[in-house]
């Protein structure tokens, strides 16, 4: 099946709202722990497509050393996500900024870890955040890109949407759905990342729908 693109920036306040409100907890709760598993410890680490916040939380509330910067392009996400941040009191530790993980503004090798759960089935072109994720973080710094990973047919997309989503409103489940249909394969996902300086990451299937680019820390 062909990739079919979604739009790149889930801007609205009904697409914000209905991503927030979506039960993610048990897939950011086994993303933190491998971001733990990996040897995060401390340091400061960059969460591209942050959302509303959601993964930083965890990360912090788990990992009491670390900051965290998340970046986002959706006003509303970020709107959402700094209420989640302040009601979680931890507005000292997370910093939320409106950037496009494209074109980062932070100088070379300025972060200890580089997270993502989600984005990049947004982009039209990701091997540009490869880059920029390559070129971010430290030579030994941690790394755990996670998405959902594309079906072979619409129809096996559509069972993912059955399995997981049953519970979710028309609306939720057709954003479910065009997530799959916009996500990468692992082939690709290992074309890209030869052509940045991430060849020492390796790209694995977490589930039976992500594939994750993990590597450790010392």
């Amino acid at each position: 099946m062909k990739r079919i693109l979604e739009p790149e920036v889930m801007d609205t306040c009904e697409e914000a709202e209905a991503y927030d409100a979506m039960d993610h907890t048990a897939v950011n709760i086994a993303f933190v722990e491998r971001v733990v598993e990996l040897g995060a410890r401390q340091g400061h680490f960059l969460d591209l497509g942050t959302g509303p916040a959601q993964i930083p939380i965890l990360l912090a509330q788990r990992c009491p050393k670390i900051r965290i910067t998340g970046i986002d392009l959706s006003v509303n996400m970020l709107t959402l996500g700094e209420q989640h941040v302040a009601e979680a009191g931890l507005a000292d530790r997370i910093a939320l900024e409106y950037v496009d993980a494209k074109d980062l503004p932070y100088p070379d090798q300025s972060f200890d870890g580089v997270i993502s759960n989600s984005i990049i089935h947004h982009l039209p072109d990701p091997l540009t955040a490869f880059r920029e994720i390559s070129r971010v973080v430290r030579p030994d710094g941690l790394i755990l890109i996670r998405d959902l990973m594309r079906p072979d047919t619409p129809q096996a997309a559509q069972a993912l949407v059955d399995c997981y989503a049953a519970d979710d409103t028309p609306y939720q489940k057709k954003l479910f759905y065009d997530s799959f249909l916009a996500a990468l394969t692992i082939p690709e996902i290992e074309v890209m990342l030869a052509q940045t300086g991430l060849t020492d990451a390796i790209v694995v299937q977490s589930s039976d729908r992500h594939w994750s680019v993990e590597r450790s820390t010392p």
